[in-house]
């Protein structure tokens, strides 16, 4: 006898929506996401599709109807609850576009529970298009299997960021200049915990000596080379989460 096919299948695609879902509950994709599954993924009646609220997780829901400008599908089986997320924030310095982008991408695919763009003197980029990163943050999530979406910040300016700096949340300051070993750092100091990484041109003296007069600051090395704004904040990341988050 065959085995029976496992549903939803592991090549369903994989959406985020802003609808929170539950059993039955019915829903219209339009727009860039319709032509994804219509077009693209060319799924059509009874197909399967995953979906994540960011509310209570991820569903596997059934195409009800599909056509060139919408498809309909049905919510049916909660498959994972929404994700337990580490409470760690990237405060990572404004980059140039390509290379911030990376720092999206990888921040979400490593398990953030939050992202806050910083402006430092010497950063070149002084913008970001908040709709455009988190298109960026829901395709990663989408990418990872991830059931929890990081929160995107508005960016701010690092005087505004220390100003309001909550006393109990740890500041992992990753300092060009040479600091304690990250490793034995972020062992001393449990969650609510932050990093906080440098632009292009690094920090200035006064924002250098503004972070460490921060009491909550601890200022942290990554190894004997200089590494790039995105480097800094991928790694030092992935040096947490591996330490003090989920992976272990």
């Amino acid at each position: 006898m065959p085995a029976t096919p496992t549903w939803p299948p592991k090549s369903a695609p994989r959406l985020f929506v802003e609808q929170e879902l539950s059993a039955g509950a019915g829903l219209t994709i339009e727009g860039p996401q319709s032509h994804y599954l219509a077009r693209v993924m060319r799924v059509g009646e009874g197909d399967a599709v995953v979906l994540c609220d960011n509310l209570t997780g991820e569903w596997a829901a059934r195409v009800v109807a599909a056509d060139k400008r919408s498809v309909a599908l049905t919510a049916e089986t909660l498959l994972r609850p929404r994700e337990e997320v580490p409470d760690f924030t990237l405060c990572a310095a404004l980059l140039k576009k390509d290379r911030f982008d990376l720092v999206l991408e990888k921040a979400c695919e490593l398990g953030v529970r939050a992202i806050q763009p910083v402006l430092t003197r010497r950063c070149v980029a002084d913008k970001l298009n908040l709709e455009r990163a988190r298109s960026i943050l829901i395709e990663a999530a989408e990418q990872c299997a991830r059931t929890a979406l990081p929160e995107l910040l508005a960016p701010l300016k690092l005087e505004a960021l220390l100003k309001a700096w909550p006393e109990q949340r740890a500041l992992f300051f990753a300092d060009e200049n040479g600091g304690e070993n990250a490793v034995q750092q972020f062992g001393k100091h449990a969650r609510p915990a932050a990093l906080l990484t440098g632009p292009e041109g690094g920090f200035d003296e006064a924002e250098r000596a503004a972070i460490r007069a921060l009491p909550q600051t601890r200022a942290i090395t990554l190894g004997p080379r200089v590494l790039r704004g995105e480097t800094a904040a991928i790694a030092a990341t992935a040096l947490w989460m591996g330490t003090r988050g989920d992976w272990t």
